[in-house]
């Protein structure tokens, strides 16, 4: 099994909770409140350690916010490398109205990056950046970093024998992708992201992958996993693409799903599994975080359960 290290520069603490109803002007009294350590490389450090793997988590972590995190991290067993930070890490807010169903998601934005906290960066992370080792850099990008630390941490990545898993969003994933001069090892993306790094909308799944073979041909990516929630995954190489479709499933909450895809994903890449067997064991983690309330993540017996559900169709 080869090294995990996941990376998050913007990780929250994740506060969610039960309302009767999400209404304007009184104070809304709320139940089964829960904190949990958030942001997307520590939800998939926390989403392997649930489906029996193993990870270290580097995370961006400052102040009193950030020292919970950490230690909430810790407490579920997994490894932390904390880089320390200006300002307070950030918070996140998740609150399921009881009347609707709905769920109302309310993120703060990070503290702002110093130019001598990108270098610690790089510093921190190069000794672990081992041979076959897999970096997952997963959320979004704190105020002061820029796309071309994703493209310059690829690069030392690939120069060590590593391979780098990359999900983000926005313009910082478009950037991310037309500027690489390296193919990340793992390109993550979701339907609207597909759609943003085309310019265009994809008009299914023939189309997304005839865009999804461009990038590879580009040399952006030596993978590519596309998402697209509850209709399944799609998973591409230079050798094969196909797609992952789950069973019908009952959505409690959509927080989670992703990063256990990624999770899943990463972890059996480090069991040396292939890559088609990846995206159908993300695909079942994805399903099973679906069935979780609230922010928590997949649940090994759940994913599981689902693994012999998953349909795999050559496209």
């Amino acid at each position: 099994m080869t090294r995990i290290v996941t990376v998050t520069m913007n990780p929250a603490l994740d506060v969610s909770a039960d309302a009767p109803a999400i209404v304007p002007g009184p104070k809304l009294r709320c139940t089964d409140a829960r904190l949990d350590p958030g942001g997307g490389g520590v939800n998939v450090s926390r989403a392997i350690r649930f489906l029996g793997g193993h990870s270290t988590a580097l995370v961006a972590a400052g102040g009193i916010t950030g020292d919970l995190l950490c230690e909430l991290l810790a407490a579920e067993g997994v490894d932390v490398i904390r880089q320390p930070i200006g300002g307070l890490t950030r918070q996140s807010f998740a609150v399921l109205a009881a009347d609707t169903g709905d769920q109302y998601r309310f993120v703060l934005p990070g503290p702002l990056w110093l130019d001598q906290e990108i270098a610690a960066l790089f510093t921190t992370i190069e000794p672990h950046l081992t041979d076959g080792a897999l970096i997952v850099v997963s959320g979004s990008l704190p105020p002061g970093v820029t796309p071309d630390t994703l493209i310059r941490l690829n690069r030392l990545t690939r120069q060590h024998g590593a391979g780098l898993i990359l999900d983000t969003s926005g313009a910082a994933l478009v950037q991310a992708v037309a500027t690489t001069d390296t193919p990340f090892h793992v390109l993550r993306v979701d339907g609207e992201e597909a759609d943003l790094l085309a310019g265009r909308p994809l008009d299914g799944p023939q189309d997304m992958a005839t865009f999804g073979r461009t990038l590879l041909d580009q040399g952006k990516a030596d993978h590519i996993v596309m998402a697209f929630g509850a209709q399944g995954t799609m998973g591409l190489s230079a050798t094969d693409c196909f797609f992952c479709r789950p069973p019908l499933i009952q959505t409690l909450s959509a927080v989670g799903a992703g990063d256990s895809l990624v999770a899943a994903v990463t972890l059996a890449l480090s069991r040396g599994e292939t890559f088609r067997d990846a995206v159908r064991f993300g695909t079942a983690a994805a399903g099973a975080a679906v069935m979780t309330p609230a922010t928590a993540l997949c649940e090994l017996e759940q994913t599981e359960r689902l693994l012999p559900q998953i349909e795999v169709t050559p496209i």
